[in-house]
């Protein structure tokens, strides 16, 4: 007890010692450190010196009203050779603090780190509710250090604070010595666009649009934490609506990165030592600004009429043509069923007749005709015979593959040349179940393809709106117009052409199938025994796939970069694939591919393209295997497709060159090699593009080489053909003139990208590349109305007597 007494008793002495010496330390502490604060003005530049011993606080103060805001800029320098500890400047205003040492160490990529002994900031001002404020801001200056060290203060207003209307202002800033501005909506004024200049690529800098709110995050490393932001070089635009600023107003602020590399500038050396100061360089840049009204409904208004417009008159101009092909055909078939004409005239009359023309009226007419005239020696009882034996022989596996219709000694050895008729032998119901497959397969394919798709791209959008980094998408920001949560509206309505014309395509062919049909139903003679064989199932699958195109190209642009390209690249690939398909299966009905295996064909290419949009970018390994693959791919098809497997190497190989179609194919082989030898060369960047122009390429050598040899046997090729192919080839040309105009590109970088991006050019609401999606969109139309017009001159002309090629 005695002992816990004594314990007590020594800890009540040793409190009662602290309190009595706390006092005295205190004295002690403050008598050695210096506390000075000095009246300061605007526009008044301050030199001094701070230790450890001595803290200065400088006062300001200055009046602000509601209607008006100022800007407020604190600039200090380093005057100091040399430090070891930094100084810290504090900014205390009513609402806000801004803390920032000097020197300030911005960070870089790899453990960089720039010092800078020259800062300026501009303060925030938050809006006031009172008519006229004077309001009072301290500017703290301390250091840890024991030496003296000298700096500058000045404090300014800012000129041109609060931006106007469509006049441009120019500034410089820094990596340390960031700028923003104000900007008030206008009455009226609903949506703005922020755009930004400078004459010089480097150093890269960022634009930033925040809401008035303090803090400003006006450094390299916090710029991206709030509003919206892009990185550029010469060019940035951010278009600013008005409902996502409560305050109706917003700060426009530009940063300068301490590095280039985000902006595709060169990557600097890494430090030897984690700690090592890099040399920052000059890296002033030198900037104009200008805030321009956006567009208003009535423009919005007007280019959706016009796009409807342009493309709902390609349906009253179908709708007139067969209304006067219809008005025409009934007058001559009253003309051919008259009594008063004569056999000459009915022979004319019906080479320039289709197959809408009944067998009666046929027969009827050619009784006292000795003419020989397409399918004038044969009677409608041997086609009926004919049509019931194939009916009831052939099955829906025979001849399906080259390899079989090779086997058949009847069809390849004992005829010099092949016709129409030899290889149209199987069942029409058969063969029309088989190529409709190619629509129901095409079909499931958009299904499953487009709904993860769409599920993706509002995604990327969703992304884009909360994180506000306009990077993530390639837009062309200059003419780029929202509308709701899509940020580029315009280019999503442009390809409203292909899925309208698509629709369009796929009426078109079902009234034709539709005439067909009841063509064999009254056992038309020029229906079962005429002409090129009718199968429409191709037909079907490519207009599903344009209006496809259209969807998915308009997914694309709901956020264009480089993971989702392949939307906007997929059904492109599967369209000149289908067109070329088609344009094989005109003249081997009995022997084209199966849905399945083209399909899985068309996958393969997809498959390539992705490889070569994720591996081909420098990889010399994955293009030369691909340029291999290429050249015996074309070598295969070329051999098996274009000579049926006919083609034999013997001492007439140099006559076959100089007078066969071997010279066309020829050509092709050259046209390829080059594109592969291009493609191991230069080894493009956009390889999903290279592989999209070697399809295309094909499609069009292959177009040629049918329109030759079609000539060359004597064919001819109707009006209504040539007008389609005239009018196809001249939109194609300006079409691609647009194309390569080239408003963006994800082969760069965001901020490289934007250099490209120009003003709109139509109602100001289209730019060139939603031009582009018109005229593609008409052209690709076109291109499928060439294609099923092509043979109509055949339709009166026996198979037997329609050549093979």
């Amino acid at each position: 007890m005695q002992y816990a007494s004594m314990v007590a008793l020594c800890y009540a002495s040793l409190w009662l010692g602290v309190l009595v010496l706390l006092p005295l330390l205190v004295v002690s502490s403050d008598a050695n450190h210096e506390v000075i604060q000095k009246e300061a003005q605007f526009e008044v530049t301050y030199f001094n010196s701070v230790t450890s011993n001595n803290q200065t606080i400088y006062s300001y103060n200055h009046t602000v009203s509601r209607n008006r805001t100022e800007g407020v800029r604190v600039s200090v320098e380093l005057l100091s050779e040399s430090t070891q500890t930094p100084i810290l400047f504090v900014v205390r205003q009513k609402k806000a603090v801004l803390s920032f040492q000097l020197p300030l160490i911005l960070r870089g990529l790899y453990q960089r780190q720039y010092q800078y002994t020259g800062v300026s900031r501009t303060l925030c001002q938050p809006p006031t509710k009172a008519v006229v404020e004077t309001q009072f801001f301290f500017v703290d200056v301390s250091t840890l250090s024991n030496t003296g060290i000298q700096y500058r203060l000045l404090v300014s207003r800012v000129e041109n604070f609060n931006l106007q209307t469509d006049k441009k202002f120019s500034f410089n800033a820094t990596p340390s010595q960031p700028q923003f501005f104000r900007y008030v909506f206008p009455e009226g004024v609903d949506t703005v666009i922020v755009k930004l200049n400078s004459q010089k690529n480097f150093p890269c800098s960022v634009m930033s649009i925040q809401d008035i709110q303090c803090p400003v995050y006006d450094l390299d490393n916090n710029v991206a934490f709030i509003g919206m932001y892009q990185t550029m070089t010469t060019r940035a635009a951010i278009t600013v609506q008005r409902k996502d600023f409560p305050s109706n107003s917003f700060y426009v602020v530009l940063v300068v990165k301490t590095e280039d590399e985000a902006c595709g500038g060169p990557l600097r050396f890494y430090p030897f030592l984690p700690d090592d100061l890099m040399d920052a360089g000059n890296r002033s840049k030198t900037l104009d600004v200008i805030v321009s009204p956006a567009i208003g409904s009535e423009v919005y208004i007007m280019g959706m009429l016009l796009c409807l417009g342009i493309f709902l008159s390609f349906y009253l101009l179908t709708f007139l043509w067969a209304c006067v092909e219809n008005k025409r055909m009934n007058r001559k078939r009253e003309e051919l069923l008259s009594p008063d004409a004569s056999p000459a005239e009915t022979a004319s009359l019906l080479a320039d007749n289709d197959s809408t023309l009944s067998s009666e009226a046929v027969t009827d007419s050619l009784a006292s005709t000795d003419t020989n005239y397409g399918y004038l020696d044969r009677s409608v009882g041997s086609v009926s015979r004919s049509r019931q034996e194939s009916l009831s022989s052939v099955e829906e596996d025979d001849y399906d593959t080259l390899a079989d219709i090779d086997s058949d000694k009847n069809i390849v050895r004992t005829k010099k040349f092949l016709c129409v008729s030899d290889l149209a032998r199987k069942d029409k119901r058969v063969l029309s179940k088989k190529y409709q497959i190619y629509f129901w397969n095409i079909a499931t394919i958009a299904v499953f393809y487009a709904l993860p798709v769409i599920q993706l791209v509002i995604t990327y959008q969703t992304v884009v709106n909360v994180t506000g980094n306009q990077d993530i998408c390639y837009y062309n920001f200059l003419c780029a117009h929202p509308l709701g949560a899509l940020s580029s509206f315009n280019n999503i309505l442009s390809n409203l052409g292909y899925v309208m014309l698509g629709l369009l395509f796929l009426l078109i062919v079902l009234q034709r199938d539709i005439l067909h049909s009841r063509a064999l139903e009254r056992n038309d003679c020029a229906a079962l025994e005429c002409g090129i064989p009718k199968h429409f199932g191709l037909y079907y699958a490519m207009g599903t796939a344009l209006m496809m195109e259209g969807l998915l190209s308009a997914c694309y642009h709901v956020c264009p970069n480089y993971t989702n390209f392949q939307f906007d690249t997929s059904f492109m690939y599967m369209i000149a694939g289908l067109c070329m398909l088609k344009l094989y299966q005109k003249r081997h009905p009995d022997i084209n591919a199966s849905a399945y295996s083209a399909y899985a064909c068309l996958a393969a290419v997809i498959f390539f393209s992705v490889l070569g949009v994720v591996f081909g970018k420098g990889n010399m390994a994955f293009w030369i295997v691909f340029s291999i693959i290429h050249i015996l791919a074309t070598l295969l098809l070329s051999t098996q497709l274009y000579y049926m497997g006919r083609w034999r190497l013997n001492s007439g190989i140099l006559r076959r060159i100089l007078y066969d179609r071997m010279v066309l194919l020829v050509m092709g082989n050259i046209v390829n090699w080059s594109l592969a030898a291009y493609g191991l060369i230069n080894r493009p960047n956009d390889f999903a593009s290279y592989l999209l122009a070697i399809a295309i390429c094909n499609l069009l050598l292959y177009a040629a080489f049918y329109i030759i040899m079609k000539l060359r046997s004597g064919e001819r090729i109707k009006c209504m053909a040539l007008v389609c192919v005239l009018f196809t080839a001249v939109v194609w040309g300006f079409a691609l003139f647009f194309f390569f105009q080239g408003l963006s590109t994800w082969q760069k970088t965001p901020a490289e990208s934007r250099e490209h991006n120009r003003e709109c050019i139509l109602l100001s609401f289209f730019d060139d590349h939603d031009i582009w999606h018109f005229l593609s969109s008409i052209a690709m139309f076109g291109s499928f109305l060439v294609l099923l017009t092509m043979d109509d001159d055949l339709d009166t002309v026996q198979r037997d007597k329609i050549y093979v090629f």
